[in-house]
C-alpha cells in the first residue's frame, strides 16, 4: 500500500454524512485487511495485505456487497472518473434528465454516489430486475433506479423558472457560500433533506434521551490501575486470603 494512503480519501463526503457512521469504522471495513504469512517464513510472522484498487458501484463501501465485489480474487479495469472540485448536487435537489428514455423529465435526487459522480433520481432511469430466483421460486420483479452521471446526464433545475441551468459557487455579503444559477443569477438553496441521515430524520430534531449516556458519567473515572492480576483483584474485593503454600520452582 502506498505511503500516506487513506481509504477515506476515496469515499465521498456525502456518503459518510448520510450514513452517519464513524470514520474509523468506514476505514476499517473498507480496507479489507487480511493477515498472511510470507512464503518461507515462520507462521508467527504476519503481514498486512490490502487491496490497492477498489471498484465502486451502488453498494456503500462498508457493506458486505462492496466487500464481495472487491474480493481479492476479482480484478476490474480502472474506471476514469472526472474529478469534481466542488460537489454541487445534494439529496432533495430538483434535476432534469438529459439522456435516455426519460430525457426531459424532472425528478428529485434520492441517492448520491460521490465516488463515481453518480446520482439516483427518484422514479427515473429505472430498470426491471428479478431477485430471489431459484429452482423452487420464480423470483420477484422490482423496479430499480439506475445511477446517472452528474457531468453529462443530469442538470440542476433553477427553482425560479423550473428550467435546467449551470451553477457556480459564490459568497454572499455575510460570508456564506451559496449556489447561484448562471442563467438567472438567483440563489439555489441546498435542500433540508440533504441533512437527513439514515438513522434519524434531521440532526436538529435529535434530542438526548434516557438511553444516552450523560457527559458527567462518561468523564467519571471508575478505574484505578493497580499492579494486580485479575484473580488477585477479585480476591481482594471478596475478602479471600491466599493461605496455600506454593510449590518450589526452579529455573535452569
Amino acid at each position: 500500500m502506498p505511503r500516506g494512503f487513506n481509504f477515506l480519501d476515496l469515499v465521498g463526503k456525502e456518503s459518510i454524512k448520510y450514513a452517519n457512521l464513524p470514520e474509523r469504522y468506514v476505514k476499517r471495513t473498507g480496507e479489507q485487511i487480511a493477515w498472511k504469512t510470507p512464503r518461507g517464513l515462520p507462521n508467527y510472522l504476519p503481514r498486512t495485505v490490502q487491496r490497492k484498487k477498489f471498484n465502486f458501484s451502488i453498494h456503500r463501501p462498508w457493506t458486505s456487497e462492496f466487500s464481495f465485489d472487491n474480493s481479492r480474487n476479482k480484478s476490474y479495469q480502472k474506471v476514469p472518473i472526472e474529478p469534481i472540485k466542488k460537489w454541487s448536487f445534494f439529496r432533495g435537489d430538483k434535476v432534469e434528465v438529459l439522456t435516455g428514455r426519460d430525457k426531459g423529465k424532472q425528478g428529485v435526487v434520492s441517492l448520491i454516489f460521490q465516488e463515481r459522480n453518480w446520482v439516483n433520481v427518484q422514479g427515473l432511469n429505472t430498470k426491471m430486475i428479478k431477485i430471489m430466483k431459484n429452482k423452487e421460486f420464480p423470483g420477484v420483479n422490482i423496479l430499480r433506479e439506475l445511477p446517472l452521471l452528474v457531468n453529462e446526464e443530469v442538470s440542476l433545475i433553477d427553482p425560479s423558472d423550473m428550467k435546467p441551468t449551470e451553477i457556480e459557487w459564490r459568497f454572499t455579503e455575510e460570508g456564506e457560500e451559496v449556489r447561484v444559477s448562471k442563467r438567472t443569477g438567483r440563489v439555489i438553496p441546498i435542500p433540508n433533506s440533504d441533512k437527513e441521515t439514515i438513522d434519524y430524520k434531521l440532526p436538529s430534531l435529535y434530542k438526548p434521551g434516557d438511553k444516552d449516556t450523560k457527559k458527567e458519567e462518561v468523564e467519571k473515572i471508575t478505574f484505578k490501575p493497580e499492579l494486580k492480576t485479575f484473580e488477585m483483584d477479585i480476591m481482594d474485593k471478596m475478602g479471600i486470603k491466599e493461605d496455600r503454600i506454593p510449590q518450589k520452582t526452579y529455573w535452569y
